[in-house]
């Protein structure tokens, strides 16, 4: 694929290779290292703005950063225009340059309570939304769907409609809420999407190598890719495609990351965060079945980092 740099209103990013927000996953150590090797932007975990207005621990602590990120995007999750622009212009975000807006989960209780995908159902509700939180200054995105169901799908209707409240950019994620994660990626609404828009419009779903996302590129004409689940099993995509020369391996990666964590958060969420990341990351390598229990098992970080030399070396 080609790569080049996005303009989103006044920001500039390096690359078009993007990385999806993560539950679970893109915390701050991840994020870093993804920077590093080259993906162009990267979100946190989704933050529930409802959850924000009420001070809420966890979901404060998905905000953590530090100058260590040179863009900073936040993913907000909301259905209600007053909270959503509320949160959007608080102090909570004012480190965040970008804020994207959560469009396109299709969770059942996100999408029961009127959040998440449930926009694409509301477009004027959608697009209030997005004027509110325009007004905190930031860049504002959207990452969306295909639509509800497979056999109705209006991702360029609703492009439109994103780009007329003022949306900086939109990603598309090619699969209907009905169809979760699974089937084909729908690269023709993808395509449609671009065309209807003059905004950039990022291509995401179903790109787990090199040779997909050269794909999606070209079946869809989308000015980038957003790499997800596969960025968790080979972090290195992003500098596979983009060029950027590397000297690390997995192990030193999976190493800085456990320090990076160990050192902003507290030892039970290192812990589990790395235990995840490692999972995927064995996930290719022969001969590692047998260290799947060590992991779960290990109770310190010391444990923890024995089994990873036994994974990666």
């Amino acid at each position: 694929m080609e790569i080049k740099t996005l303009r989103l209103g006044g920001i500039t990013l390096p690359s078009n290779v993007l990385m999806a927000p993560l539950a679970g996953y893109t915390c701050y150590p991840f994020r870093v290292m993804a920077y590093e090797l080259g993906a162009g932007l990267c979100f946190t975990e989704m933050s529930s703005a409802n959850a924000l207005k009420y001070q809420d621990r966890a979901t404060r602590r998905l905000l953590f950063t530090t100058e260590r990120e040179p863009l900073k995007a936040v993913q907000l999750l909301g259905g209600v225009p007053a909270v959503m622009e509320r949160m959007a212009c608080s102090e909570l975000l004012r480190e965040f340059d970008i804020i994207d807006i959560n469009m396109g989960c299709p969770v059942p209780n996100v999408f029961k309570s009127g959040e998440g995908s449930a926009l694409m159902l509301d477009g004027r509700r959608a697009a209030e939304i997005i004027r509110g939180c325009k007004k905190s200054g930031k860049i504002v995105t959207v990452k969306c769907r295909t639509g509800i169901q497979r056999e109705n799908m209006f991702a360029a209707e609703f492009a439109r409609v994103c780009e007329d409240a003022g949306a900086d950019m939109i990603t598309v994620h090619g699969r209907s809420r009905s169809m979760m994660y699974d089937g084909e990626c729908c690269y023709e609404e993808i395509a449609q999407a671009k065309a209807a828009v003059s905004i950039p419009v990022i291509a995401n779903g179903g790109i787990f190598s090199a040779e997909d996302a050269d794909v999606m590129m070209e079946r869809t004409g989308a000015d980038g890719v957003m790499i997800a689940r596969y960025a968790l099993e080979n972090p290195f995509i992003f500098s596979e495609l983009t060029g950027r020369p590397v000297t690390k391996s997995a192990l030193q990666l999976i190493l800085e990351q456990m320090e990076l964590t160990a050192a902003h958060y507290d030892e039970t969420f290192t812990i589990i965060y790395i235990r995840k990341l490692a999972s995927y990351g064995m996930k290719r390598r022969k001969g590692t079945k047998k260290y799947k229990e060590q992991l779960y098992r290990s109770g310190s970080l010391e444990e923890l980092r024995e089994v990873i030399l036994q994974i990666f070396s």
